[in-house]
């Protein structure tokens, strides 16, 4: 099969694996996962409960991934990044300055998939997806389900 006649859902989870093999690749000698990242960056906003971080991740960490996010949450607060007070996480200074040797990683991915790709043509994508993504019931919100037009 020629690659323009691959559907959508083919790219779509292969560029999603690709950019999890890159974040496993550039995290693991700092000892953090893509999912925990993600979750520092939540707290980066403020404190949040499990249920908060949970629902904050949930279009990024799927039911069949290994690990939980309390699982996830609490390798972090073992680590001395994260701080459990009043049933809230917070992020501390450590979280804060690992955050930030992270974000170098981070760049370099975002740079190497964004190569040879206008800006135009990133936003012309991101638009497209968030529009199909509206089309299948996505709210804008992160809830989702199927569509039902009434």
């Amino acid at each position: 099969m020629a690659n323009q006649e691959r559907p959508i859902g083919f790219w779509l989870k292969l560029v999603d694996q690709l950019v999890d093999d890159q974040f496993v690749a550039s995290f693991e000698e700092h000892g953090v996962t893509r999912r925990q990242w993600q979750m520092m960056n939540l707290l980066v906003e403020g404190p949040a409960t499990s249920k908060e971080l949970s629902d904050g991740l949930r279009p990024f960490f799927p039911a069949v991934e290994t690990g939980t996010s309390a699982e996830l949450i609490e390798e972090l607060r073992e680590s001395g990044w994260v701080l459990l007070q009043d049933g809230q996480y917070h992020l501390t200074d450590l979280g804060s300055r690992s955050l930030e040797n992270l974000r170098g990683a981070v760049d370099r991915i975002r740079q190497l998939m964004t190569e040879n790709i206008t800006e135009a043509e990133y936003a012309a994508l991101l638009t497209a997806l968030q529009r199909m993504a509206g089309n299948l019931g996505w709210d804008g919100d992160g809830a989702s389900g199927p569509r039902v037009d009434t």
